[in-house]
């Protein structure tokens, strides 16, 4: 049935258009890839926001078109400020990998439905879908965002590349996402199917016998060569070579030119309908709830917790227990309650699991058991653990370790490194040394933690030592930055310290602004744009009030006069500088490279941008009403640690996305610092981004084309190469799952030369399908002087041996609908659901209906069949129930009473495809890249 969309819904689907020109196409202003996902992404949680409002009982009334009110009205009316850079990220992940398909996979032809690869494209598909959904039951969800993008690029071609819409069909091609279903009528390798087109531009030069006998073709693409079967379409344009080949010409309908634009329109509309299909399949096996959480719609807050368990922690345990328990209560129902929640334990020479859950009482529960015991030398396996956290917990996460001893496993420490970098999580540790720890160590308390001060200055985070009496006092740090809509103003770092003067600025969108300042023997003055002063010896003064433990000093501000404030440091010993409020205003950003072929565009850099040449970084900024009303006056990239400062050029590239360009660089570490104004209130805002980055000589390139298999060995080329001197590179690679590797330890590179290398691991046989493992590869150079990294995230996947759905039978309906008072009227419905000789049935669930779901099992005939119960009163007069089997497939059954006529409108879906919501989406404009 066609789902007619809401205004906003088809206002937020225009919106998204414009994010074409970010991703894909440096040319061209029409519709892409990117733009037609987009499109349907937002059209589908638009949806499902609706149904959880609904099921939830509330309103659903978005305030405006922008993303970020969206995402506020699907969060529902809780207290607190949303951001939408979570949001904003997820969304990136699944379009980034959507324009990958053309970089990475450019002459496959499974991946673009050329060369009549049907069944090899449909393969594809089915195997990626059935990986999104296992990645999201086991909660890796970045891994099933990046399948998501992969996917939607190879069943949008199949519109755009085969000969489906000249055929005449109107409607999608179910097949491509129904598995257990065959690809039909496809033209024998031997059948012509194309006529000589001369001028290369005729509007359908298919055979009449391929349009007769409705065969299924596409055309060839020859990148490379100009080779093809004979007499067979090619897929035409300045790219293809074959196209030059009788029959010359070409069917795709990638852009929209003179003689095909009806042709193009029809594809665009039936690639964006399939792209709806795929993710209403998707809903059905994941949830409302966790559908929302694929696509980044979830509370900010992330609460990870690595905590150190041996015998001298008892104190440190009981600390962190009771400020978890704090946040779990005293934030539970607001926008500031954890989205999710983490506790990775660790001693020596155990470390983890890692525990995950979205429930704050299994968090409770978990941590309630956490006692100190054993331990004997002092290092610990505290680098594990943090791996393990960084792995696992979402990207920009905030992690909190707990240790009163060293790292033991310290050759994790470049791994670490690389992990804050591509995930971009703060790390805050909190260091209880003891007597003991400094005698057998024979250090001071500094150099005894020194890789757990870099490690937090690398992140972003902070660094606070204190006697395991005073810790409770430090732990508000805690409080303070597991909160939503968190942003830091600034961050500065000098060692050995400097008398010197930090600006920031406070804009009228920021509240509950923090300082943190840590070091030794602190002597500062804070100043606020009204020219009111308090320095450090007073604890509570006009600006705010000075909490001091151990080397950390907390200034909570008491109000925020908006303008330019000033940090006055007159220490001459290391210190920090922090300030973070909350705000909606803030921007997310990723390193990116141009990159060439059939339809060139960005990609995101994996690992450190390279020296020598111009960085470029793609910035999306975000705000509570959008990204319209805000306005970038200046991006740079910043020296923490140092005094350099790197001006950029930005060019607009629509719906908060800006492409800077810098020429020049700092050789130091350095974050990305960013001024703006907000045209509602006229305020001029500053942003800055935690994690610090450098450039490297050294560059890593590697690519997972597939899945892995339990038991089966998985291999994974990568290529080394430098624009520096050349000589012996050092290769370590490693992953969080502790799954035994071989690699090659050592490549020789000449001087601005390249090289190859293969990892190898084999998964154990019992690990379960969807989990997700992250694998690092570094490469140091002659002397470690410079080094490289590259973290892939790799699913493991088993083979799907069921492909058919449950199937649903109405058993009956009982009640009627009165227009005249919805409330006082119920309705019941019966159905028997059964899955025949498959998996079996995992769930059923109500997708949409806010009424009540009862189920009984029983056996007939050998055969399992549950027995469900619906009841709602008339106010809800529609119901959708998706029952999904132990693989992900899913059938649904949708149900309507119509209360204007009292009467009984019954839909009955088997399969899932049968019944979708898709919407009349017609975004005809120009261009549809391959």
């Amino acid at each position: 049935m066609i789902m007619k969309l809401s205004v906003s819904v088809v206002a937020l689907m225009a919106l998204l258009v414009s994010r074409a020109q970010a991703f894909v196409s440096v040319g061209g202003n029409g519709n892409t890839h990117v733009s037609i996902t987009g499109s349907a992404v937002m059209a589908k949680i638009y949806e499902v926001c609706e149904a959880v409002a609904e099921s939830e009982e509330r309103e659903f009334k978005p305030t405006g078109s922008s993303v970020e009110e969206l995402l506020r009205a699907c969060l529902g009316t809780a207290t607190g400020e949303v951001s939408g850079a979570k949001f904003r990220t997820a969304l990136n992940q699944i379009y980034m990998q959507n324009g990958y398909v053309d970089r990475d996979f450019m002459g496959s032809a499974p991946h673009h439905f050329n060369n009549e690869a049907f069944n090899e494209g449909r393969n594809l598909i089915s195997q990626g879908t059935a990986a999104i959904k296992a990645n999201v039951r086991n909660d890796n969800l970045q891994s099933a965002r990046e399948t998501l993008g992969r996917v939607c690029h190879t069943l949008q071609d199949f519109y755009s590349h085969s000969n489906w819409v000249e055929l005449g069909n109107k409607s999608p091609y179910a097949n491509l996402i129904r598995p257990d279903l065959n690809i039909e009528n496809i033209a024998d390798v031997t059948m012509p199917t194309c006529s000589d087109c001369a001028s290369g531009s005729c509007p359908n030069p298919l055979l009449p016998a391929i349009l007769n006998g409705k065969y299924l073709t596409s055309g060839y693409m020859g990148l490379f060569s100009s080779d093809k079967p004979q007499g067979k379409c090619s897929h035409g344009g300045d790219t293809d070579l074959s196209s030059s080949q009788n029959p010359r010409g070409g069917i795709s309908k990638d852009e929209r030119l003179s003689y095909n634009s009806e042709l193009h329109n029809s594809a665009v509309n039936l690639a964006s309908e399939a792209t709806l299909d795929l993710l209403e399949d998707i809903r059905g096996a994941i949830g409302n709830k966790d559908y929302l959480r694929l696509m980044g719609i979830a509370r900010s807050a992330v609460l990870a917790f690595v905590i150190d368990t041996t015998g001298s922690m008892s104190n440190d345990i009981a600390e962190a227990k009771r400020v978890a328990y704090n946040i779990i209560d005293s934030k539970k129902g607001t926008q500031d309650e954890p989205s999710e929640y983490i506790l990775v334990p660790f001693n020596d020479p155990d470390f983890g699991p890692l525990i995950r859950t979205t429930d704050p009482d299994v968090m409770k529960s978990e941590i309630s058991k956490l006692n100190a015991a054993g331990g004997g030398d002092i290092p610990e396996m505290c680098l594990s653990a943090l791996q393990l956290a960084l792995t696992g917990a979402p990207s920009s996460s905030h992690i909190y370790v707990f240790t009163d001893a060293t790292a033991k496993d310290t050759f994790l420490e470049k791994t670490i490194t690389a992990l804050i970098r591509s995930t971009k999580s703060t790390v805050s540790f909190f260091m209880t040394s003891t007597k003991r720890t400094r005698r057998a160590l024979n250090v001071q308390p500094r150099s005894q933690f020194q890789m757990y001060y870099d490690m937090a200055l690398a992140s972003g985070g902070q660094a606070i030592e204190v006697s395991k009496s005073s810790l409770s006092q430090a732990t508000d740090i805690i409080v303070d930055t597991s909160t939503s809509a968190l942003v830091t103003i600034l961050q500065r770092s000098r060692n050995p310290g400097r008398v010197e003067s930090f600006p920031f600025l406070l804009d009228e969108s920021v509240s509950n602004t923090t300082i943190y300042i840590t070091g030794s023997d602190l002597i500062f003055t804070l100043h606020s744009p009204t020219g009111v002063s308090q320095d450090n010896m007073v604890a509570n003064g006009p600006l705010g009030i000075i909490q001091k433990v151990g080397n950390l000093q907390r200034i909570q501000l008491n109000g925020t006069d908006i303008g330019l404030w000033h940090i006055d440091m007159k220490s001459t010993q290391s210190y920090t500088i922090k300030v973070i409020g909350q705000s909606a205003i803030t921007f997310i950003y990723d390193f990116v490279e141009e990159f060439k072929g059939p339809h060139p565009g960005y990609a995101v850099i994996d690992g450190r941008p390279q020296a020598g040449i111009p960085a470029k970084l793609l910035l999306t900024l975000t705000g509570e009403k959008g990204p319209e009303v805000l306005e970038v006056q200046e991006v740079a990239f910043v020296e923490v640690s140092g005094l350099r400062v790197s001006n950029g050029t930005t060019e607009k590239m629509g719906d908060g996305d800006f492409l800077v360009t810098m020429n020049e660089v700092p050789e130091g570490e350095f974050v990305v610092w960013l001024k703006g104004k907000d045209m509602t209130s006229s305020s001029l805002f500053q942003r800055q981004s935690t994690t610090q980055m450098s450039q490297s000589k050294v560059t890593i390139k590697a690519m997972a084309d597939s899945s892995m298999l339990p038991g089966q060995e998985f291999k994974l080329n990568f290529t080394i190469t430098t624009n520096g001197t050349g000589g012996v590179y050092t290769i370590r690679a490693g992953n969080d799952k502790s799954i035994p590797m071989n690699f090659p330890g050592m490549l020789t590179l000449g001087s601005g030369g390249s090289a190859q290398g293969t990892v190898s691991l084999t998964p154990p046989a019992n690990t379960v399908s969807g989990t997700d493992i992250t694998l690092t590869i570094e490469a140091e150079g002659p002397g470690g002087s410079d080094s490289n990294y590259a973290v892939l995230r790799l699913s493991v996947l088993s083979k799907v041996t069921d492909l058919t759905p449950p199937k649903c039978e109405v058993v009956g309906v009982q009640g009627s609908c009165s227009s005249s008072s919805c409330s006082s009227s119920n309705w019941e419905l019966s159905v028997n659901i059964t899955d025949g000789n498959g998996t079996g049935i995992e769930s059923i669930t109500i997708q949409q209906g806010s009424g009540n779901l009862t189920q009984k099992e029983v056996v007939d005939a050998n055969v399992t069949v549950v027995m469900g119960l619906y009841e709602a009163t008339c106010c809800s007069p529609s119901v959708t129930l998706s029952a999904v089997d132990k693989v992900g497939n899913v059938g649904r059954c949708t149900y309507s009473m119509e209360t204007s006529a009292a009467s009984l409108l019954i839909s009955m879906s088997l399969p899932l495809w049968a019944c979708l919501l898709v919407s009349s989406m017609s975004l005809l404009r120009d261009a549809f890249p391959l």
